[in-house]
């Protein structure tokens, strides 16, 4: 699921980085899981759209997995990698990774599979171009 070594995020720009808010925290002081799979998705939607030059749909979210908790504070890097397509899907690998906000340590938080459908105008399924490598 990435292009790195376990304890690495992948080397690459993430697809989306945020700062994790108060707003954001459940009453323990963590983040809510909920968030963080709204971020996942958000990466997951930005590179669907991309490569099926249009709207986009999440239809499955597959494999979810929480590592460790994200803290308020936290900058929270998520990167999106396409990893197949169907005639209307597309398949996402979804990792998010969190760095507290004065260190350089990183730690995988979550990971997931996101599946997408590319709709046209009348929210129909539409077909996608085929992966390339």
């Amino acid at each position: 699921m990435t292009d790195a070594a376990p304890d690495m995020p992948p080397d690459r720009t993430p697809t989306i980085r945020v700062a994790a808010m108060p707003g954001d925290a459940n009453p323990y002081g963590d983040i809510f899981g909920g968030w963080l799979m709204g971020q996942m998705d958000l990466a997951a939607g930005s590179v669907a759209s991309r490569h099926s030059g249009g709207r986009a749909v999440t239809i499955a979210v597959d494999a979810m997995k929480f590592h460790a908790p994200v803290l308020v504070g936290d900058e929270v890097s998520v990167y999106a990698t396409l990893v197949a397509v169907g005639n209307t899907s597309m398949t996402i690998e979804v990792e998010a990774w969190r760095r507290a906000r004065h260190v350089e340590e990183t730690c995988k938080v979550t990971q997931a599979r996101f599946i997408f459908v590319a709709t046209d105008e009348n929210r129909r399924p539409r077909r996608v171009p085929e992966l390339t490598s």
